[in-house]
């Protein structure tokens, strides 16, 4: 059975088109209910969500979903993708429920789920929920139904894990910062966890509307935290998006810090405390100076496929505790489940404040390789696989490139595109042989 609802990261799209409708939710509500109770005869779940307007609409039907299933409901209003989940988990419940399409703009909108502890659930329970859609609604009786309450304390819980992640004998006074909470879920949270450290903080995305989540601001726009960290002369600024389970980083010259670079002073800082990192993940896109300075340090490095889950996935199955993706989704595993922007970020500050070397100074030596992506569209039923034009100059590539570069040919998932990736210390030699892959694939 092929998943219907279900990507890489729960079920999104625009509100008001299927499936992101409030009959849709209540159906699904009442299905994931049915599935819990094959374990549980009267299970209990986390509903969190960010700030956009819809949110409203979808909580309710969820709501109503769920207690026609004879399943009870905690709602905490606005809070972080990653706070979601430590409150599933601290709090013994069966299911977490986040409502957020992360750093969408605020006409979408989506679902995903976390187990019991916390973490992102497999393929296999998303196919027996698919599989419960199909079937005729079971609506439990008056006295079996589910109830619903507010988690008044949810904020203030996951701010003291948050700053809990952070070490116990370290401060950040001294430090002035600018959190930019994108007008998302963070907007309470993350001012808070950085001032009750100790920071000067100059907040900004932290006014939502219900309209304005991701709206030039937070992690995808880091061009209005760069402004700010320069107006404010603060030491550094970091953005969060949209559910705040990513980030980007910037410091007082304005230079932005990506996740693979912030993954690299993790591990970097891990090594320098005396602990071991055998190994990172990283994913297809992670940049090769990266790995390559990584090897340097005598850290095992291997790639996922791209997206947070895949990274994650890995990390379980070899037993590591690091890794993340460019777009600035970080997962330490040895403080939290699931990637989180806040911890992430204290993870990177720590490393500043313990040893009182800037993040430029913990990256000397590690220059990012220029990169040329081309998006290529293929005409129907091209068999870019096959082609022998293509595997020809890729051949020829890859020899020119052994050591100080790489190529990456994979299909979009959404469009009919081929996405050439060319990776090389030199950006002529980049735009050279991405160039002649891009005209080798269309032949």
């Amino acid at each position: 059975m092929t998943r219907q609802y279900f990507g890489t990261d729960g079920i999104r799209g625009t509100v008001g088109q299927a499936p992101i409708t409030p009959d849709f939710m209540l159906r699904l509500g009442h299905a994931v209910g049915q599935v819990l109770r094959r374990t549980d005869k009267h299970p209990t779940v986390l509903i969190g969500k960010d700030t956009r307007i819809s949110g409203y609409m979808l909580e309710s039907a969820l709501e109503a979903g769920f207690a026609s299933a004879g399943v009870d409901v905690l709602l905490t209003g606005p809070l972080p993708t990653p706070g979601v989940a430590y409150l599933t988990r601290a709090l013994r419940l069966n299911l977490g429920v986040v409502i957020s399409a992360s750093h969408n703009p605020y006409a979408d909108n989506g679902i995903k789920f976390f187990s019991a502890k916390g973490e992102k659930l497999p393929d296999e329970w998303e196919l027996a929920v698919e599989a419960a859609l199909m079937d005729a609604p079971t609506w439990v009786d008056s006295r079996s139904l589910g109830k619903a309450k507010r988690l008044e304390d949810a904020r203030g819980r996951y701010i003291e894990f948050c700053k809990a992640s952070f070490g116990s004998n370290l401060s950040l006074k001294g430090l002035k910062l600018v959190i930019d909470a994108a007008h998302g879920a963070a907007y309470q949270v993350a001012p808070s966890v950085f001032h009750e450290l100790g920071a000067e903080v100059i907040s900004i995305g932290c006014s939502p509307d219900g309209l304005n989540i991701n709206d030039g601001v937070g992690a995808t726009h880091p061009e209005a935290l760069v402004a700010a960290v320069k107006a404010h002369g603060a030491h550094y600024g970091i953005a969060l998006d949209g559910d705040a389970d990513r980030l980007q980083v910037v410091d007082a010259s304005g230079r932005t810090f990506n996740g693979d670079e912030l993954l690299y002073v993790m591990v970097a800082d891990r090594l320098a405390q005396g602990e071991s990192v055998p190994g990172a993940v990283g994913t297809l896109m992670t940049n090769m100076a990266v790995e390559l300075a990584l090897g340097r340090l005598g850290v095992d490095f291997v790639r996922a496929k791209v997206g947070d889950r895949y990274v994650l996935e890995d990390l379980v199955a070899r037993g590591w505790q690091l890794g993340g993706e460019g777009s600035g989704h970080l997962i330490a595993l040895d403080r939290h489940t699931t990637g989180d922007g806040i911890v992430s970020s204290l993870q990177v500050l720590q490393a500043v404040v313990r040893s009182e070397r800037s993040i430029a100074q913990w990256l000397e030596g590690v220059s990012l390789f220029p990169q040329r992506l081309i998006n290529v569209r293929l005409q129907p039923g091209h068999d870019w696989k096959n082609s022998a034009a293509l595997a020809d100059v890729q051949s020829k590539a890859n020899a020119a490139l052994a050591g100080k570069g790489r190529v990456l040919i994979r299909p979009s998932g959404t469009e009919p595109l081929l996405r050439v990736m060319v990776e090389a210390q030199d950006q002529a030699l980049a735009d050279q042989w991405a160039q002649a892959l891009a005209e080798a694939a269309v032949r």
